[in-house]
C-alpha cells in the first residue's frame, strides 16, 4: 500500500467538512439566527460582515456554521491567508498566539490546535474585530466580529 500526501488545498476542504461533520455529531451550532440547525436542512445565507461589502458564501452545512471560499473572503483576509500560507513575517506581534476556543464556537480540541490572525481593518485605530483562525489539520475558520460567530474556509 502506498500512501501519499494529501495536497494542502485538499487538507483544508477535508479539514473543514470534518469540522462540520463533527458539529453535526455533537449538536453543536454557532448560535447565529437564521444561519442553520444541526436538525435543520443546509441552506445559502447572505449574512453581511460587520464592515465593508458582504462576501460571497456557499450554501451552509447541516452543522449549522456558514461556509466561505477563500476567494469569498475580504482581501484583507485573503492577504492575511497568503501571510499564514508564506510563514508570515505577520504585522502583529499576536499573530500566531494560541487560540484558546473559550467561547467553544470551534470544534473542541487540546489547547495549542488553534492559532489566530489578525485580519487587517481599514481604518480601524487597532487590530480590529476580524481574525483567521487556524487548526492543526489545515482546517480555516473566519470571524468578522471577534469569535461571536465564524464561518468555516473552503480553500
Amino acid at each position: 500500500m502506498v500512501i501519499r500526501p494529501v495536497p494542502r488545498r485538499a487538507a483544508a476542504v477535508l479539514g473543514a467538512l470534518l469540522a462540520g461533520l463533527l458539529l453535526v455529531l455533537t449538536g453543536c451550532t454557532t448560535g447565529r439566527a437564521g444561519q442553520g440547525s444541526s436538525a435543520g436542512p443546509p441552506h445559502s445565507t447572505t449574512a453581511g460582515t460587520s464592515r465593508g461589502a458582504a462576501p460571497s458564501r456557499v450554501p451552509a452545512r447541516a452543522s449549522g456554521m456558514p461556509v466561505v471560499t477563500g476567494a469569498g473572503l475580504p482581501a484583507q483576509a485573503r492577504d492575511t491567508l497568503r501571510l499564514v500560507d508564506a510563514g508570515g513575517p505577520f504585522p502583529y506581534p499576536q499573530d500566531g498566539t494560541v487560540f484558546g476556543n473559550r467561547e467553544r464556537r470551534l470544534p473542541p480540541h487540546p489547547r495549542g490546535y488553534y492559532h489566530e490572525y489578525t485580519v487587517r481593518t481599514p481604518g480601524s485605530p487597532d487590530r480590529g474585530a476580524r481574525r483567521l483562525i487556524t487548526g492543526r489539520g489545515h482546517e480555516t475558520y473566519y470571524t468578522a466580529d471577534h469569535y461571536r460567530t465564524f464561518e468555516a474556509v473552503l480553500r
